[in-house]
């Protein structure tokens, strides 16, 4: 048979004891909000939620990334008008070299096309000596008249006849009934070289000026 277990006396019947009333601190949130159902305290408002009265953010997504900041690429190079002439800046040494190779071809032209004339040559010289003068660098303004005589010089040698002995005689003969042409290329190349010189300086004396130092001599 089967026998039940038997409650000891000492525990006695099982009652339903009340339970106690929850504090006030419980029952209301910490902003002063009624608590929800489970003991758990309510959003408080706008105003409560606050904190040190700034606005409000809306809380981003787990799973929402930061878009990365636009970079910013730099402006394109101006790019050098069309019709712009050429403006190299060519040394002591280069306006030498270009002036008197440009000669030498001019003399041998001249001596192909123009049967040696000299005037011809004579006036091909002038534009040579504005070019070089106008395209030596700033450090070296003083070679361009120095360069352009020995150019003048070195481009006769295609076009002054004879052999030998006299070829040297047909190049001092050239060159002393050539004299004004040669005078009047050297002295164009030392105009444009001063003007340039004057306005060098006056450039470094306004921007020494707006820096506030002594002006460069």
């Amino acid at each position: 048979m089967e026998q039940y277990r038997t409650r000891s006396a000492q525990y006695g019947p099982r009652r339903d004891r009340p339970r106690p009333p929850l504090p006030p601190q419980v029952k209301r949130g910490a902003g002063g909000a009624p608590a929800r159902a489970g003991g758990a305290p309510a959003q408080a408002d706008g105003a409560s939620a606050r904190a040190g009265g700034g606005p409000v953010r809306a809380a981003r997504p787990p799973g929402a990334q930061r878009r990365p900041a636009p970079v910013r690429r730099p402006a394109p190079a101006p790019s050098a008008p069309a019709g712009r002439l050429p403006n190299p800046r060519l040394t002591g040494l280069g306006s030498g070299l270009f002036c008197a190779v440009a000669m030498f071809l001019l003399g041998a032209l001249c001596a192909a096309l123009f049967g040696a004339s000299l005037t011809a040559y004579g006036v091909l010289f002038l534009p040579v000596c504005v070019l070089t003068a106008v395209w030596v660098r700033p450090g070296d303004l003083m070679t361009a008249p120095v360069v352009v005589p020995i150019a003048f010089a070195a481009g006769l040698l295609p076009v002054a006849g004879g052999d030998g002995g006299s070829k040297l005689m047909g190049l001092v003969t050239a060159l002393a009934t050539q004299a004004g042409w040669l005078y009047g290329g050297t002295l164009v190349a030392g105009l444009i070289v001063i003007v340039r010189r004057i306005r060098l300086v006056h450039r470094r004396r306004t921007a020494a000026s707006a820096a506030g130092g002594r002006p460069a001599v």
